[in-house]
């Protein structure tokens, strides 16, 4: 026996009342309107979500301004050190080929390894305070915005 052999028989009876296989039949399987049934409790939820999903983008556009002004500032900042740690070298190099002994060359290197030790400290500590502040900053408009969200729950 192969599929096409195969009928299915139905109580439904067809739209024109005759019964050959070709007619459309007609279910008796009532009407639901969804949107009567459900559209009281659709209707306030997506309201909520809409207003959610708004809460979330103006928080977004906190976060990336937020971002955006002290990328530029840790930017700077960076530019600021490279250019210190650059010229710093270059005065190195410039003592060191005025160096007359072996004695100068040592307390040369001496001096000059003190005193990046010191700058690079100075340095991270800035960057560090930098990224702390971006931290606290994107943190920020997250913080006020769970804030609102749970004030409005409560």
């Amino acid at each position: 026996m192969s599929d096409a052999n195969v009928k299915a028989e139905t109580n439904a009876a067809p739209l024109n009342g005759t019964a050959n296989g070709n007619e459309n039949f007609k279910f008796d399987i009532p009407f639901f309107n969804i949107q009567a049934i459900f559209g009281d409790l659709a209707a306030p939820a997506a309201t909520r979500a809409k207003a959610n999903f708004e809460q979330m983008k103006a928080t977004s556009e906190e976060i990336t301004e937020a971002l955006r002004r002290r990328a530029a500032d840790y930017s700077t900042k960076v530019i600021e050190i490279s250019n210190t740690n650059t010229s710093s070298a270059l005065e190195f190099l410039s003592q060191l080929a005025d160096a007359k002994s072996f004695a100068d060359l040592v307390n040369l290197s001496t001096a000059h390894g003190r005193k990046t030790f010191e700058a690079a400290s100075a340095q991270n500590r800035e960057l560090w305070d930098l990224a702390q502040k971006v931290a606290t900053e994107t943190a920020e408009p997250i913080k006020n915005s769970f804030k609102r969200v749970l004030h409005r729950a409560a």
